[in-house]
């Protein structure tokens, strides 16, 4: 051995030697997981601790380790590392094959491989692995490189390791596998994706029914025990779904009670999780979002607006690609979505839906000798409209005009109240939605408006019974008030205008069929597109763009991307609902105006509109502008004498 392969291999040994070792819990299976459980009782899955506990191989069933040394090593007692017979046989059938398709690798090598090496298949790393395997035979027992395999190897769907593996597919600890159960475990690490018990299920059948014909082949097992394990069906504990919602499940849990929860296991949660919105969400987002680019990433999450409760949420387009979760934890900057805020709160300020305003340009110092200039989308100007038209059509320039006049400080306060907090106090940019925030906290911001003005914090969970099924945690929903229900109910009026002619036009469709109110949202460069709605029944948001930010190309809008996929689930999540109308607060009157001049109109008025006020703002005086008088109070009954 040269002396910088010895060096290497020493540093190699050294470095195992370091790693620390958890040692594996006393648990029976009854507590070796935390099963959720949705709101209707459907069993959603299962939250597995995530530590690579180490099992001595005292642990792991003799039928186990006789099982592998079968399929993968059947002269691992024998070799020293390397097995001279086992190579041959592979060089033979790589010539016959025209390539090295056959490894002839020990347990040992590939221990060594797992842990050190790369997957090429080269003559460089066969001798490397050769030698090291040849140290550690040297330096271990046969027990010992057993026991490191079985810890180490890989069992497909992030089961690394056999604890890992007993639990996710069985639910239990390897100590209590059956002898079926072993023999189809020793058999995935050849391939695991191919062969995990989650695979295909003639393809895990035939290599479980192989591992067996192996042992039976090398006297370890009797043939007709052999014969009787190969017609037991192929069973694995029933797997879990809502992958994102669980994993948000397993933070809280671990935020709440601490990192042992999950470890110990044992307890049964409830979520108000709804199993058929969940994989309706799942579908949208699948299957939509890479319609529009196979590299775009999407979010959706749907509360309802009563309760607070998260009745689904996905956080990618693809779990097992990419678990991180979007839907809760990804920070963007939501654009003009967050505009409503700021409407409402200018409402609460003393202006009215039919303000009228104008979207003459205006710039601004930002204190480095330089000015900004908002502008309208595609640079558009409107004039002078009112306050409902101008959110309706996301208007850049009045909305900063009109945070301008409410004041940045006053919008952060009424954020908070919102749950939404904001850190630019002093930023006229807020208007533009400049400050990042997640899916969820700004659909928790909504729920307000979708609520007579009632903030409730969005929850994830219900209740947390104990090992003896016990009730031990429960978590009712609470609510306070955060802004006047007429506040709410009016600004719902007006979102409710962005989906009939406004920037979320293009479902126009959905709300001629039923009551739906929502905004829209685009970030500088089409970054990021959001779509926040709601109706009386169920709230949902959608956010899509790209992991890392770059531009999404023009037209990537939150009115041209997000609201059909907002539709589309809402299409699905409703079918079964009765239509219903957003419930009016007793302090809300109707008034029928000329929207030029925010006067009470008249049969001479081009343009008549009925508009929303609280009560006691309503306008009083009758359009003069074209023809008409003015006019006193209203007759007796409300008529007004035209």
């Amino acid at each position: 051995m040269s002396a910088a392969l010895a060096l290497w291999t020493g540093l190699c040994l050294a470095a195992w030697a370091q790693e620390p070792v958890i040692p594996y819990p006393l648990l029976t299976s009854r507590y070796s997981s935390i099963k959720v459980f949705d709101i209707r009782g459907q069993f959603a899955g299962r939250l597995l601790a995530e530590k690579r506990y180490w099992v001595p191989i005292e642990r792991i069933p003799i039928f186990l380790q006789n099982a592998l040394v079968a399929i993968e090593d059947a002269r691992f007692y024998e070799h020293g590392g390397i097995d001279i017979r086992g190579i041959a046989r592979a060089l033979v059938k790589d010539v016959i094959k025209g390539r090295m398709a056959e490894g002839g690798s020990t347990i040992t090598q590939q221990l060594i491989k797992n842990k050190y090496l790369s997957q090429e298949k080269t003559l460089q790393r066969k001798v490397k692995e050769g030698l090291l395997a040849m140290e550690y035979e040297r330096k271990y027992s046969k027990k010992k490189i057993l026991e490191m395999y079985f810890n180490e190897v890989f069992f497909g769907n992030g089961a690394w390791g056999i604890v890992q593996a007993a639990r996710l597919y069985f639910d239990k600890n390897p100590e209590e596998l059956n002898e079926a159960e072993c023999a189809l475990l020793a058999g995935v690490p050849k391939a695991p994706s191919r062969y995990n018990p989650l695979g295909d299920p003639r393809k895990v059948r035939e290599r479980r029914n192989l591992v067996l014909k192996r042992m039976v082949d090398l006297n370890l097992l009797a043939a007709a025990r052999g014969e009787k394990l190969k017609a037991e069906p192929v069973s694995v504990i029933k797997q879990g779904e809502a992958p994102y919602y669980l994993e948000h499940l397993r933070q809280k849990l671990q935020e709440r009670f601490g990192p042992e929860v999950i470890e110990t296991g044992g307890l049964e949660v409830t979520a108000p999780l709804d199993l058929e919105l969940q994989r309706l969400a799942e579908r949208v987002i699948s299957q939509g979002v890479p319609q529009i680019n196979s590299e775009l990433q999407g979010a959706l999450i749907c509360l309802d607006p009563a309760t607070g409760q998260v009745l689904a949420a996905v956080g990618g387009v693809d779990f097992k690609k990419s678990p991180y979760n979007r839907a809760f934890y990804a920070k963007r900057q939501p654009g003009s979505a967050i505009k409503p805020l700021i409407y409402a709160a200018a409402l609460d300020a003393g202006q009215r839906a039919s303000s009228l305003w104008d979207d003459t340009p205006v710039s601004y110092s930002k204190g480095n000798g330089e000015r900004w200039t908002p502008l309208n989308y595609e640079r558009k100007l409107y004039g002078t409209i009112t306050l409902r038209k101008a959110l309706a059509l996301s208007n850049n320039i009045i909305t900063v005009k009109l945070l301008e006049a409410v004041g940045v400080p006053f919008l952060v306060d009424y954020a908070a109240r919102l749950g939404l907090t904001l850190r630019s106090p002093h930023d006229l940019s807020l208007a533009l939605g400049t400050e990042e925030v997640s899916l969820s906290e700004l659909v928790q911001a909504y729920l307000p408006l979708a609520h007579q003005g009632q903030f409730m914090e969005a929850r994830t969970i219900l209740r947390i019974y104990d090992r003896n099924r016990q009730t031990w945690l429960e978590d009712p929903a609470t609510s306070q008030p955060a802004i006047p229900p007429e506040t709410a109910y009016i600004v719902t009026q007006m979102l409710m205008d962005v989906l009939r002619y406004g920037t979320g036009k293009t479902i126009a469709g959905f709300s001629q069929e039923r009551p739906a109110a929502g905004k829209t949202g685009t970030t500088d460069d089409y970054r990021d597109a959001w779509f926040i709605g709601y109706t009386p029944q169920l709230m949902a948001g959608v956010w899509v763009g790209y992991d890392k930010p770059r531009p999404g190309g023009k037209g990537f809008t939150g009115g041209a991307i997000c609201a059909p996929l907002w539709a589309r689930f809402m299409e699905g999540a409703l079918k079964n609902k009765p239509v219903m109308d957003f419930a009016r607060p007793e302090g809300v009157v109707t008034a029928l105006i000329d929207p030029q001049n925010e006067a009470l109109a008249h049969a001479d008025c081009p343009v008549k509109q009925e508009e929303f006020y609280r009560s006691g703002t309503e306008p009083l005086q009758v359009c003069t502008q074209h023809g008409g008088r003015p006019v006193g109070p209203p007759a007796a009954g409300g008529i007004w004498p035209f």
